[in-house]
């Protein structure tokens, strides 16, 4: 089967995406008249997650079988930096994102856009119509552009900062530790945040997409 789309109509679209569509969004977000919040999900298996790690002798450390997780269904405000989100150890689901939605709308004070990708749970019709109701936006990402997702960074971040290189005895431990982690980004992972959280996109051309 052909592709939908060559390397090169991929590179436009994410081009004029961004100048049309989400930069505007943001150029709102600044100057106070709008909220844009950056929506994913991460699913957060306990089980490995190793790094180097140098010891004089060997250790052997019982790991976890790999089928419980932890999901988190989260919103990123683009200006603020502050994070909303759902938990849950079974599935992300329209219904899940229809909790967010309305956790989102509770503290509404403006317009409200969530750029997101096309994920069926996402794109669905009632999500859509819960979003109308509510007067939310839903900004639909071009696809292959998880690089214009702000909490994209944020989940690889709680990744290295909880995760990597660490040994949780049970699963309320491990999902503890994620959720510390999150529970931290306004507060001790601030100055983190800043840096790490700005308005910043990489762009691709045709080679990088290529060599992805």
């Amino acid at each position: 089967m052909p592709p939908k789309k060559t390397v090169a109509e991929h590179v436009e679209t994410q081009a004029v995406f961004r100048r049309e569509q989400l930069e505007p969004a943001l150029a709102e977000a600044a100057a106070g008249r709008r909220d844009v919040y950056f929506v994913d999900a991460a699913h957060f298996v306990r089980g490995a997650f190793l790094c180097c790690v140098w010891c004089a002798a060997r250790l052997f450390i019982r790991g976890a079988s790999g089928r419980q997780r932890h999901n988190v269904l989260g919103a990123w405000n683009a200006i603020t930096r502050q994070p909303i989100r759902i938990s849950n150890t079974t599935r992300v689901s329209s219904d899940t994102m229809t909790e967010l939605l309305a956790k989102i709308a509770a503290g509404m004070t403006r317009p409200v856009t969530l750029v997101l990708d096309n994920a069926r749970y996402q794109h669905c019709r009632q999500v859509k119509e819960e979003a109308a109701r509510h007067g939310i936006q839903l900004l639909f990402l071009p696809s292959y552009s998880p690089n214009l997702n702000l909490i994209e960074r944020v989940w690889k971040f709680t990744k290295s900062k909880a995760l990597r290189g660490r040994h949780h005895k049970d699963f309320q431990v491990f999902q503890q530790a994620i959720d510390d982690c999150l529970d931290r980004t306004a507060t001790d992972h601030a100055d983190k945040m800043k840096s790490l959280m700005t308005l910043s996109f990489q762009s691709f051309d045709e080679a990088s997409f290529l060599a992805a």
